[in-house]
């Protein structure tokens, strides 16, 4: 079996066009949704915002998640990978496009629907890029695929801070109303989405893998061990779900008001507060590089438990406000943060057999957790200062740490 998996190729010649087009695709998501977090501290200045008002470009975001999750893989299971490719960049598109008549207007309600409509098509994006870089070649080497597409997520994660601060923050003006900047950015967005949607529309994608059908090393058969179970009576996923709802919901508030800290307690310009997120976020991907080596010797769930342990020691010291101390407290939130969503997903769907994929879309639904958690970080930000509002993801780790700890146990 072990001479098997070593002769599996990461893909084939015929599939190179395709597997650039879909990796790419976890790249303009990761930059999407990190540039919605420098639109947050954008917004505040712009708009007059609080930061309980400003949470909701993330209410917008990731409510569309909650909202288009189990639509798009329905479109995706009757008109295929392509079209559901095309359905999510043209959302994409059309609510960055969107964004400047509600620049023009100025309205905050207009952006909120053009952010929900960009967020559609992330999550649909999201929903079908991930079965179909698994299908573009050998299934056992399936896995590899998508930390491949997904290590393009995390640079997109880097860029998206980067381009944001660029291009909205290093130019603001105290008392500036001008939304100019945003509409401008947008519209390069939108026109850029546009361009790779009309060429992936001429790509020609030859039969698929089904990554779903059983494997021919059947030690990597996700074997169901208690078929007569309903799926909900799996307590192991039932709390994968609530996990990784707390999950999202801690990264969404400490992302949203990560630039809030850095000019609140650091004395940082918004532009250099919005640079080091940069640093912030690859920290995230540093993460995921040795977290996925420690997997080799320790436990997924040990780990798992570990890192949320060490999330909370880091936001005590976060709410401290002890200045570099504290801050490079908040830069290891993200180091931690890094294996908890796909540790969470895979602990979740084991011995699910023929319902893995069902599973699969109520544990991506969890992401509706980072629509909510930024309004109550920031009505604490508003009401007791950003270092305290750092003490509320603490009860998000404690429900991640006992998941890890206790609840991953699978029961025949």
């Amino acid at each position: 079996m072990s001479e098997l998996k070593v002769k599996a190729a990461f893909t084939e010649k015929k599939f190179l066009v395709t597997i650039i087009f879909v990796t790419s695709l976890f790249m303009f998501w990761g930059i999407a949704i990190t540039m919605a977090d420098v639109l947050n501290k954008h917004f505040q200045h712009t708009m007059s915002l609080s930061k309980f008002q400003s949470a909701f470009v993330q209410f917008a975001v990731f409510g569309a998640y909650a909202v288009m999750g189990i639509p798009a893989g329905l479109f995706m299971k009757r008109f295929g990978y392509k079209k559901g490719v095309l359905l999510g960049l043209s959302l994409f598109a059309a609510g960055a496009f969107l964004f400047v008549p509600a620049a023009n207007i100025s309205s905050f309600a207009f952006f909120g629907i053009a952010l929900f409509i960009v967020g559609c098509g992330l999550s649909t994006l999201e929903t079908v890029a991930h079965p179909f870089v698994a299908s573009l070649g050998d299934q056992r080497t399936s896995d590899l695929r998508i930390n491949f597409a997904q290590t393009f997520n995390a640079v997109g994660t880097m860029l998206g801070p980067a381009i944001g601060s660029y291009f909205l923050l290093s130019n603001n003006v105290e008392g500036s109303t001008d939304l100019t900047s945003v509409k401008i950015l947008y519209a390069v967005i939108g026109t850029v989405i546009l361009l790779v949607a009309v060429a992936f529309s001429f790509v020609k994608i030859p039969a698929l893998i089904d990554p779903h059908v059983t494997a021919v090393d059947e030690n990597a058969v996700n074997v169901d061990t208690a078929p007569d179970k309903k799926l909900f009576d799996h307590k192991h996923f039932v709390w994968a779900v609530i996990a990784q709802f707390f999950n999202v919901a801690a990264q969404a508030g400490t992302w949203a008001f990560f630039i809030n800290y850095g000019h609140e307690k650091m004395g940082f310009t918004d532009s250099e507060a919005g640079y080091y997120m940069v640093v912030f976020m690859g920290m995230m991907l540093t993460g995921r590089i040795l977290g996925t080596f420690l997997m080799r010797v320790i436990a997924p769930n040990k780990l798992l438990a570990i890192f949320a342990i060490g999330n909370i020691l880091m936001c005590v010291i976060v709410a401290q406000s002890f200045g570099w101390v504290s801050f490079v407290a908040l830069l290891m939130i993200n180091f931690f943060f890094s294996i908890m969503f796909p540790t969470i997903f895979s602990l979740g769907l084991k011995n699910l057999g023929a319902r893995t994929q069902q599973a699969s879309s109520f544990i991506s639904m969890g992401v509706v957790g980072g629509a909510f958690f930024p309004f109550i970080m920031g009505a604490v930000a508003d009401s007791a200062g950003i270092a305290h509002a750092y003490y509320t993801p603490i009860i998000c780790y404690i429900v991640i740490f006992m998941f890890a700890y206790k609840f991953y146990k699978v029961k025949h």
